[in-house]
């Protein structure tokens, strides 16, 4: 089963671009972020004649997440549900659409499109500490259910300086930052594992470069968009990559696509016969 995370920024704006890419690599099911649509004008029918189900948690002009499946998406959850940090944090959250989340052929897909933060000493940056934590206990509790998870998305956080081409430049700064990893490692708590560090251990390779000063002719990039998978699952993946290709159209995205294949062949499902009864919104 091929699984994709894309920032596309701009579900709209990149449709064609998108297709053609569905088109050449056939995907069972792909996370998007930034689609930037409210729900009744996410374009669902060029994903219906490719036979995709469409999910969708959007807003006008920012953010946005999508799942398209040609699984059937069973569970549909929009936004945080069961977390511990909720109620305090129910009034920012609401506001923005950053998280869907969907069980699929005997796995939970969680879609993120982590807040950037702008700087360590903005508000934005509090709100984006703070989300990361609420995500930590949503998956808190699909780890007490024995769910297993694959979470992907736009994390905008560089996991570790080899996931930057200027580390030094970038030290302590935003998405480089300790506060940030050590939010990000306290979501994955060691229950999750970087599909894409299986297999490229000391590689450098990149998912996203700014469209200033030509990043991606220079090749000037960070890995900051991820697929991270129950360690049960690790023994399932066959393939993590990046593929950069979509990055060289014309008015791009400035993300490229992430793709994983898992061997579900033998993935036992009877979890997913639990009762859920957590708050959703």
């Amino acid at each position: 089963m091929l699984i994709a995370t894309w920032n596309v920024n701009s579900i709209r704006t990149r449709l064609s671009q998108i297709i053609d890419w569905i088109n050449q690599v056939n995907p069972d099911i792909i996370c998007f972020q930034e689609t930037k649509v409210m729900d009744d004008n996410f374009p669902i029918e060029p994903f219906e004649k490719l036979g995709y189900s469409v999910e969708v948690y959007g807003q006008k002009s920012y953010n946005g997440v999508a799942i398209i499946s040609k699984i059937k998406a069973e569970n549909v959850k929009k936004g945080f549900y069961g977390c511990k940090d909720f109620d305090q944090n129910i009034g920012i959250f609401l506001d923005q659409k950053r998280l869907i989340s969907a069980e699929i052929n005997g796995i939970k897909i969680i879609n993120v499109y982590v807040p950037n933060g702008s700087s360590l000493v903005s508000e934005k940056f509090r709100y984006k500490i703070n989300w990361l934590n609420c995500l930590a206990s949503f998956l808190d509790e699909q780890e007490k259910k024995g769910q297993l998870i694959c979470l992907m998305g736009d994390f905008n956080v560089a996991p570790s300086d080899l996931d930057i081409h200027d580390p030094d430049k970038y030290a302590g700064g935003i998405m480089a930052s300790e506060i940030e990893r050590n939010a990000l490692n306290n979501v994955l708590k060691e229950r999750l594992i970087d599909s894409f560090r299986i297999f490229e251990k000391n590689k450098s390779d990149w998912s996203w470069w700014d469209y200033r000063n030509n990043s991606y002719e220079l090749n000037k990039g960070w890995r900051i968009d991820h697929i991270y998978i129950s360690k049960e699952l690790s023994s399932k993946l066959k393939s993590c990559v990046i593929d950069s290709s979509p990055r060289e159209n014309i008015r791009p995205s400035d993300h490229a696509p992430v793709m994983i294949d898992l061997n579900l062949n033998d993935i036992n499902v009877d979890f997913f016969d639990i009762e859920d009864d957590f708050f959703e919104i």
